[in-house]
């Protein structure tokens, strides 16, 4: 199967002393002379340099201890294809960091490609060999993927897992949550808000061959078998992330069962599912439980449509992922406990 990505570069170049100089119409032993705060230059000019290196995020000692590194470095962020508005948010925030990037003379650029099919995804992985000294993936739990990424590995490549981790590979780390506690989450979440009354629980989640899908899913199960006998849940289906496919899903299954009461979705697709609520007649009825924060699930919140969200910082993720990526291509140790992400319970009342 063809190749189905593309690639857009975020930064590619580190500011320099000169570059602010240049910016700011003065000589480069005057932006020294301003750094290191020492006199001889006219009051205009100090605040036109501060004002240059504000407006460009420039860190003179960063910069200089990566040029004292060696080599600026190329990072590949592999992300799913399509309109996911959490991956997007992602992307967003990797794309805030240029300055960021730039001062440490580190590159970002975006692959996106079908992360549902193997075979796709495996073969994005393979084009990246020698081109990047390191990869984020969300990676789909796949041998065809594990493969890719231990050839990755082998061939020197740092590569961290993003969003869904893929364990039984050799990716060297896993940036991301705990989806088997944010799936058990959910559960307590829609056990308790069903309140006593009994019926079925349905389920929709992109793949189950996305390991975050699949223990979001295990965490979910273990308490509703646990704490909510009167709930049966369904099997699960999968809407691949896509709102049309969760929406026509969900539709039959509404047309066959007139006793769901609660509903899980696992990934996004949130737009098809929150319609074929609304067009069923049970918005209002159903408890509705998803993650993440964007402009729809708040909107959805709002308007009593969705009961809760689960939501992991985007932007934590992004600064996370490449936190990491940089430590390892630099030999240094990951500070785990700063890039832990958390999960938080977000309903109407709380709304960020």
């Amino acid at each position: 199967m063809a190749q189905e990505s593309y690639s857009d570069t975020l930064t590619a170049t580190a500011l320099t002393l000169k570059d602010i100089a240049r910016e700011a119409g003065v000589s480069l032993a005057t932006v020294d002379r301003v750094l290191h705060n020492r006199p001889g230059v006219r009051p205009d000019t100090v605040r036109r340099v501060k004002e240059t290196i504000e407006r460009n995020s420039f860190q003179p000692h960063v910069a200089a201890a990566e040029l004292a590194r060696g080599r600026a470095r190329r990072f590949a962020f592999v992300m799913p294809s399509g309109p996911n508005p959490f991956m997007q948010q992602i992307e967003a925030y990797l794309g805030e960091m240029s300055a960021w990037l730039s001062a440490r003379r580190l590159s970002v650029e975006m692959v996106a490609t079908d992360v549902f099919d193997p075979s796709v995804l495996a073969v994005s992985l393979e084009t990246l060999f020698g081109d990047y000294d390191g990869v984020a993936v969300v990676a789909l739990d796949h041998p065809g993927v594990r493969a890719a990424i231990n050839d990755l590995v082998d061939a020197g490549t740092k590569v961290v897992t993003l969003v869904s981790d893929v364990p039984t590979s050799r990716r060297h780390h896993y940036v991301g949550i705990d989806n088997i506690a944010a799936g058990r989450t959910a559960g307590a979440l829609v056990g308790r808000l069903v309140g006593g009354r009994s019926g079925k629980v349905a389920i929709v989640a992109g793949s189950q061959g996305l390991r975050d899908h699949a223990e979001r899913i295990f965490g979910f199960n273990q308490v509703m078998a646990s704490e909510f006998p009167g709930l049966a849940v369904l099997p699960v289906l999968e809407g691949r992330d896509e709102d049309e496919r969760s929406e026509q899903l969900l539709a039959r299954l509404f047309g066959r069962h007139s006793d769901i009461v609660g509903l899980y979705n696992v990934g996004a697709g949130t737009q098809g599912v929150a319609k074929a609520l609304s067009d069923a007649g049970r918005d209002k009825q159903v408890v509705f439980v998803g993650h993440d924060v964007t402009a729809l699930t708040r909107r959805l919140l709002l308007q009593g449509v969705m009961d809760a969200a689960i939501s992991q910082n985007p932007g934590h993720e992004a600064r996370a992922a490449v936190r990491v990526l940089l430590a390892l291509a630099r030999g240094e140790p990951i500070l785990r406990e700063q890039e832990k992400i958390r999960i938080d319970i977000v309903m109407r009342d709380n709304l960020p």
